[in-house]
């Protein structure tokens, strides 16, 4: 898949100047997790699902290790990110099974490397991998939540995403009156006081401990669940797993995919169970990423991988009314369609001989993000079951559009011109 980028690298991209990032179609967290914290949990959460050892850690990602294994033999990578690049490279990365058995020497060696290679493209430091894997060492040693205040920035960090993940964004929604949530509430505020006594018998460490378990065993049946729900609660998990897709860029240069992105999306894969990700998120993710990454450096690669992979989102679209599921996909596509539309409604002043081959895959994402909201979202449309030919429409509106802003721009000229030319006249006239 990387091929695709690293054999074009000499693409003209769209001319832009100084372009703002785009605002998170995900939501505002309501806390102050910096970006960091972010990244910092999101490689944690990488590093329990994928363990450099055969050390059983209590997992969510263990909790759901069957459909999970069934689900990456059936394919590698997400067969939609395969069909983005499909005939763009001579072949595609064989596919790496995930079998649960032991593998041999060289399998695991690979996926060793491919981890480390995960922990450079985001960032984290040597140091920061070690202290996350003495932390689940010390998890598997039934040690609990001790490891969290090995120092106090760490104990700090784990207190904001507990917060997040179990009250401001749980999985499962909270009354305002559930005694449990109000118990973590007063032990964290207490904590941000002072720090907590650590220690295997230290009664603020169990009642921190029995605050936690008891908010994140919750389930929609009322029973307690088998895995634990703390970071599976929307839009927090997308923002953590949005850390790391973009693990899959090279980090040295960050229009390009690294080649091992087959076996990195397999990895990253292992994840979904503890971030409450499936296909349909991966996807919609996904598309967000490759955009967002277009936008912020206008490589035209990105732009076409968007497009192609907002194809299969379209797909998923139409198969679901999950109503979470519409509220995000309605965001994301809301943010690329508004994005793509300032350009093309005007799009004389945007494109040029040096990119006009990047017009046609920008005006096929703007029809597609304006189908998918008309034809999927809009309840209007549903209703009248009209026969709207979206694609017609909105071609016709840029065309309109770009041809009212250039004429108006030229007869601005003209007038501008004629003025020009009478202030000259008039000038002559006195002069005489």
């Amino acid at each position: 898949m990387a091929r695709l980028f690293r054999a074009k690298e000499d693409t003209k991209p769209l001319a832009h100047s100084s372009v703002p990032p785009l605002e998170s179609p995900f939501g505002d967290l309501a806390c102050d997790l910096s970006d960091s914290d972010l990244k910092d949990t999101a490689f944690e959460i990488f590093a329990a699902a994928c363990p450099t050892t055969t050390t059983n850690t209590p997992s969510a990602a263990a909790a759901a290790a069957p459909s999970l294994q069934r689900s990456l033999t059936s394919s590698a990578a997400s067969k939609a990110v395969k069909k983005a690049f499909v005939g763009m490279r001579c072949s595609v990365n064989k596919t790496i099974s995930s079998g649960g058995g032991g593998g041999s020497g060289s399998v695991n060696s690979t996926s060793k490397s491919k981890k480390s290679m995960v922990r450079v493209q985001m960032g984290v430091s040597e140091e920061s991998e070690a202290r996350v894997k003495r932390a689940l060492l010390r998890i598997s040693a039934a040690q609990g939540l001790v490891y969290v205040w090995e120092t106090n920035r760490v104990g700090d960090e784990a207190i904001k995403v507990l917060a997040a993940g179990l009250l401001l964004h749980p999985h499962l929604p909270l009354e305002k009156s559930d005694s449990r949530s109000q118990r973590l509430r007063e032990i964290i505020q207490e904590a941000s006081r002072r720090p907590i006594e650590t220690g295997q018998n230290s009664e603020e460490m169990q009642a921190l401990r029995a605050a936690v378990m008891s908010l994140a065993s919750r389930s929609f049946h009322g029973s307690v669940a088998e895995a634990c729900h703390w970071a599976d609660g929307f839009p927090l998990n997308l923002q953590l797993y949005q850390k790391l897709l973009e693990a899959c860029f090279d980090v040295k240069k960050q229009t390009l995919l690294v080649n091992e992105i087959d076996e990195i999306l397999v990895l990253l894969k292992k994840t979904w169970p503890t971030l409450g990700i499936n296909q349909m998120l991966h996807n919609l993710c996904f598309t967000w990423v490759l955009f967002s990454r277009f936008v912020a450096t206008s490589h035209v690669d990105l732009l076409v991988a968007a497009d192609d992979q907002l194809t299969e989102v379209a797909k998923d679209a139409k198969s679901t009314k999950d109503p979470v599921y519409g509220k995000i996909l309605s965001s994301i596509v809301n943010s690329i369609l508004g994005w793509v539309e300032k350009r093309l409604l005007a799009y004389h002043e945007t494109f040029h001989l040096g990119n006009i081959d990047s017009m046609e895959r920008l005006v096929s994402l703007g029809v597609a993000s304006a189908k998918i909201l008309v034809e999927d979202i809009s309840q209007e449309y549903r209703r009248k079951k009209k026969g709207e030919d979206v694609t017609r429409n909105r071609v016709d509106t840029y065309i309109r559009s770009s041809i009212r802003t250039a004429f108006a721009q030229a007869s601005t000229c003209i007038l501008l011109y004629l003025i020009c030319l009478n202030t000259k006249s008039l000038n002559h006239l006195v002069v005489d």
